[in-house]
């Protein structure tokens, strides 16, 4: 089932267009920025001012909490006031969960309404029961009847409904059927979409939204490949929710998005950060602009594009997650690339700045943040003999085309540090290709072969005779076009190339300024530059190696590799947080709470902690966190193991040495070493100056 019409171009998807308002979604309109007031609903002046703040930095699609009838009744004087300030142009979008009482409320004041449907008069108590056909069916019955109502009255008012799955409130009924998997959360939306059907209602948009990019992806292209066969292609509402803040929150949201925006899918996106909502608008806006600039120049640069009712496709199980099988090899000691083994951090490194580098790394703060790789450009071979030794990394050397087997020879002799080799090679190179395979593997060395997809096609021959021992691949750098044009295709297509010739060999992802999609300076680009391309290849199993060249702090590039390896969820080198964004349901401060959470608990790698600020989607989105903090009522918390909740109605000054001591209890405590941020760095507010600049 393909779910897009290329995975080597960005083909948009022709979804059917849905008004909310005055404002297109789908069709031939651009990609619409939404966000979400975090005020209390009720709160009628401070809900307008912020509704008011995200219109002015370009929020095109306002959404507002309705919890309950009192506040969805809120709706009407916000909308008048929203209105009256000038902004009558932008729609309002009314999310609800629990309540058709709300909904039906709701929809009589704003332009469309949200409904959960793992929530929206449903069952969500984590409880373990099987369904016959016939129980399974009188539950699609129910649903039939609650729903209906609130389906015939946006009908008779021109409003539009949102069907919002949430991977973390699916219900008992469909947990038990289908499990919690992307599966499951499609097919909690189309019953929705069928009740809606049912009654000739198609003013419809759909999400998919989980706090794993991996689940989020998966979930979408499913979506779409049913939905598509089965209904009309509603609009996409993209996003990943309980992203974070900072710079992990932009990552995965970049990661998720962005690797769907890529695919050609998505007509509306929110970015969900713990952060103020207007700070979410100038990240979604770069993502749309970098997606819809491939759009907009035809995305392929010259190259052959499918035909009417053509798929190009790859061998990737776009569905489920495979870890590419890849021959093992050790590049260092202790340094294995391989299936079994995470991907392997290469750091560019200017020569003169070596010594100096290598000595910042043996600081305790990058214990767990090792430059596995030192990558080194190299004019001439003579360089090499100025070099330290690697300790306990391995070098990686890119030579300038002028370099000659003799002249490595000569000085690779005697070198000790274990080395691979970095070349372009192109298409007719076949004999210089061998001669260089030869050398590494006489000399114990390996060798990482820059090349287009084309050219490994054409060097085909040569690469089944030479195997894949010593053989490494990348995307030909940042001169070749296609890596321009379109740099997530052309890894795709790499990749498929070298299933093709079944070459078993590991492949080096590079995020370089030749794959950017623009050419900013801006660092908040460049960083989601490095995320839309490497975190959709590690979320398809690709890739065994990664580098960040776009930074010239080789510090900030080290992190920011591992900070991508993290959002993709491929390697863990510290605290992986899941917070919600604010709303007007949430019963903390979520900002503060988790700078202060993550000020404590940081650094235990290999441990998931979730913030959330109520419990409508808590619980669920937690299911695979080791530990929970969880606002039970105002000024309380509940504490979860897993999705067991172990300790209820806490005040909140308590919270916090309650959750450390229930870590430590679980055995998963160890003392902090300095903070792994580069010197002088603090993360979430250089990036704040940074996105509103």
């Amino acid at each position: 089932m393909p779910y897009c019409a290329s995975r080597f171009h960005t083909i948009r998807r022709p979804a059917v267009a849905v008004n909310i308002g005055q404002v297109g979604v789908g069709g031939a309109h651009p990609i619409r920025l939404q966000s979400m007031t975090t005020s209390d609903t009720q709160d009628v002046t401070a809900t307008v001012r912020q509704s008011i703040a995200l219109a002015e930095v370009g929020c095109e699609i306002v959404r507002i909490t309705a919890p309950n009838a009192a506040a969805a009744r809120c709706l009407r004087e916000i909308r008048a006031q929203f209105t009256a300030a000038g902004f009558g142009h932008i729609p309002l979008v009314a999310d609800i969960h629990f309540l058709p009482s709300a909904a039906m409320e709701a929809v009589e004041h704003v332009e469309k309404v949200r409904v959960n449907p793992g929530n929206y008069a449903d069952k969500k108590k984590f409880a373990v029961r099987e369904y016959s056909d016939a129980d399974y069916e009188r539950e699609l019955v129910r649903l039939h009847e609650a729903f209906t109502p609130l389906v015939l009255r946006a009908k008779t008012l021109g409003r539009s409904l949102r069907i919002g799955t949430n991977h973390g409130s699916l219900s008992d009924r469909i947990m038990n059927r289908h499990g919690d998997t992307p599966l499951g959360m499609v097919e909690s939306a189309l019953e929705f979409v069928r009740i809606c059907e049912s009654h000739g209602f198609h003013d419809l948009i759909l999400s998919m939204k989980a706090s794993n990019p991996k689940v989020m992806i998966q979930a979408y292209r499913l979506l779409v490949a049913r939905m598509d066969a089965a209904h009309r292609p509603y609009p996409l509402h993209l996003g990943v929710t309980e992203a974070g803040d900072g710079e992990d929150g932009r990552i995965k949201s970049a990661i998720g998005i962005g690797s769907l925006l890529l695919d050609g899918l998505g007509d509306t996106i929110r970015v969900s950060l713990t952060e103020d909502s207007v700070y979410e608008i100038p990240v979604a806006r770069v993502l749309a602009e970098k997606a819809m600039a491939l759009w907009s120049t035809g995305d392929l640069a010259g190259h052959r594009t499918p035909g009417p009712g053509k798929v190009t496709m790859d061998q990737i199980d776009p569905f489920h997650f495979t870890k590419r099988d890849t021959t093992t090899m050790t590049l260092a000691n202790g340094c294995l690339v391989g299936p079994e083994r995470p991907p392997r951090v290469i750091l560019r490194v200017a020569p003169d700045e070596l010594s100096q580098i290598q000595a910042k790394l043996q600081a305790a703060k990058y214990a767990t943040t090792p430059a596995e790789g030192l990558l080194l450009p190299l004019a001439t071979a003579a360089e090499i003999a100025a070099l330290p030794d690697a300790g306990g990394s391995f070098y990686v050397l890119e030579l300038a085309p002028t370099i000659t087997l003799a002249e490595l020879a000569v000085q690779l002799l005697e070198f000790k540090s274990p080395v691979v080799l970095v070349r372009r090679f192109a298409a007719g190179e076949s004999a210089l290709l061998r001669d260089f395979a030869e050398f590494v593997r006489h000399t114990g060395r390996f060798l990482a072969c820059a090349v287009t997809p084309a050219d490994l096609i054409a060097l085909s021959t040569e690469l089944r005779q030479l195997g894949d021992d010593r053989l490494l691949f990348t995307c030909a750098p940042s001169g070749a076009s296609l890596v321009a044009a379109h740099p997530l295709g052309a890894y795709r297509q790499l990749t498929d190339a070298l299933g093709q010739i079944r070459s078993r060999a590991p492949l080096w992802i590079r995020c370089t300024a030749g794959t950017a999609l623009g050419r900013s300076a801006d660092f908040l680009s460049r960083l989601l530059d490095a995320a839309m391309l490497s975190g959709p290849l590690l979320c398809d199993g690709i890739g065994d190696l990664v580098s960040v060249e776009t930074e010239t702090d080789p510090m900030r590039a080290i992190t920011l590799a591992y900070n991508l390896l993290q959002g993709a969820g491929t390697r863990s080198s510290k605290t992986e947080f899941v917070a919600c964004p604010s709303c007007g349901r949430t019963l903390f401060d979520l900002q503060a709470t988790t700078q202060r959470i993550r000020a404590r608990t940081g650094h235990l790698q290999g441990v998931k902690i979730a913030i959330m600020g109520c419990i409508v989607n808590g619980p669920g989105e937690m299911a695979d966190a080791d530990f929970g903090y969880v606002g039970g009522a105002p000024g309380k918390i509940n504490l979860y193991v897993g999705k067991a909740c172990v300790q209820y109605n806490l005040p909140q000054g308590e919270a916090d040495d309650r959750l450390v001591a229930l870590i430590r209890e679980h055995g998963k405590w160890s003392d902090p070493v300095p903070t792994m941020l580069p010197e002088g760095e603090d993360s979430p507010a250089r990036l704040l100056d940074v996105t509103t600049s």
